[in-house]
């Protein structure tokens, strides 16, 4: 595990993009879509519904853990509830489209910079829809591309609900939608190692195309190393690598010196065939390597279960 971590710092360390990490998001990449990034490459119509939970309860500074400042204001925690609809069309085995619709169930609170004063908030909304292609036709439908946008239509003016700060705006990190248009750029390549173990890689960066209200998210990417084992019937153990690094937020709106940071997860998980049509999944994300800027929250490990359905 050691000098997993030293590689995995190693490769994070030599990307030239401005490593930080939104305030307040988990910086989750976990992919449970593996063969082409979708959910099937077979043709016609497949659903996937998911959800993650994603408990902020530990503050970080750099690499280590910290305890709350009364020099800056200090995040008590935030307890994030994602259900995520997916909805995949294959019109062809080598072009498809996806379309991501998340409901983000948001509950946070923090103090203020002498520690005195206590707020609160509980966001219910729709977050930032994403439409993402898929080309699968490069080198044996092995390698493909990813392209796509995040549409802004989650809510950016939610307010505290509670506490001294109770009818002010949330932070922009906190809000369920960024108020930006994304592109996402993506390739990937899968293939198997043996006769009953498959892998899958992805490289995926999310690039915001325009600033909303003095507020403009970081460009990110996200890298994924995926294996899975199928000799087993009823069960099929999957293991991933994810890895995020992103530039920090930028305008008046932005709290950048909160927000930055490089990510590495690993993410033991399960399928489940129930039958032909219908998968069920499971995993969990554990923090292999966290190195933030300034003061953020962070898990201590993630959550997601999900299910597939083919039409």
């Amino acid at each position: 595990m050691k000098s997993l971590k030293k590689l995995a710092v190693g490769i994070l360390a030599g990307l030239s993009l401005n490593q930080a990490m939104a305030c307040a998001s988990c910086g989750c990449s976990l992919s449970t879509d593996w063969q082409g990034q979708g959910m099937t490459t077979s043709q016609g119509l497949h659903l996937d519904l998911r959800y993650d939970l994603v408990n902020q309860n530990q503050m970080l500074s750099g690499t280590g853990t910290t305890a709350t400042s009364s020099a800056t204001e200090q995040e008590l925690y935030t307890r994030n509830h994602y259900t995520t609809v997916g909805i995949d069309y294959n019109w062809s085995e080598t072009w498809g489209i996806q379309l991501q619709l998340p409901v983000i169930d948001r509950e946070h609170a923090t103090n203020g910079e002498d520690g005195s004063t206590w707020s609160a908030s509980h966001t219910q909304s729709l977050g930032d829809i994403k439409v993402v292609m898929r080309y699968a036709g490069l080198k044996d439908d092995s390698v493909g591309l990813q392209f796509g946008l995040k549409l802004p239509t989650g809510s950016f003016t939610q307010k505290f609900a509670e506490g001294d700060a109770a009818g002010t705006q949330l932070d922009r990190g906190l809000q369920p939608g960024s108020g930006t248009a994304d592109a996402i750029l993506g390739v990937y390549k899968s293939g198997s190692l043996s006769q009953n173990w498959d892998y899958f890689s992805q490289a995926m960066v999310q690039l915001p195309l325009n600033s909303r209200d003095d507020y403009k998210p970081g460009n990110a990417l996200n890298l994924n190393l995926g294996f899975r084992y199928m000799g087993l019937e009823s069960v099929m153990p999957q293991v991933q690598l994810n890895a995020r690094v992103s530039a920090k937020d930028s305008g008046s709106q932005a709290t950048p010196d909160d927000s930055g940071g490089q990510t590495l997860y690993l993410s033991p998980g399960l399928s489940v065939p129930v039958s032909d049509k219908l998968k069920l999944y499971g995993f969990v994300q554990l923090p292999v390597y966290q190195n933030l800027n300034g003061y953020q929250l962070a898990p201590k490990y993630t959550a997601s279960v999900g299910m597939q359905l083919a039409f």
